[in-house]
């Protein structure tokens, strides 16, 4: 589902609560240049709907949701 697109850099948020699962992302985010791709690792139904909503809300793209068992993962473009 990524096709390829490779992570400037990579955020484990598995063990955080709202709101600190969007918090460290954003800053995570703000990090990166212009452009750049953001791995997510995180877990829980609430953080997989949240992230990449927020992530949306602050101008950034959502390239990849990957859903899976335990771990889910998302790529998002600053």
């Amino acid at each position: 589902m990524s096709d390829g697109v490779i992570p400037d850099a990579s955020v484990d948020i598995t063990a955080e609560v709202c709101p600190m699962t969007y918090v460290r992302v954003k800053l995570a985010l703000e990090r990166l240049a212009a452009g750049g791709v953001l791995e997510v690792w995180l877990t829980g139904e609430e953080p997989l709907k949240n992230v990449p909503r927020s992530a949306r809300e602050d101008g950034h793209q959502v390239l990849c949701i990957e859903a899976g068992e335990g771990k889910s993962r998302l790529l998002i473009r600053a």
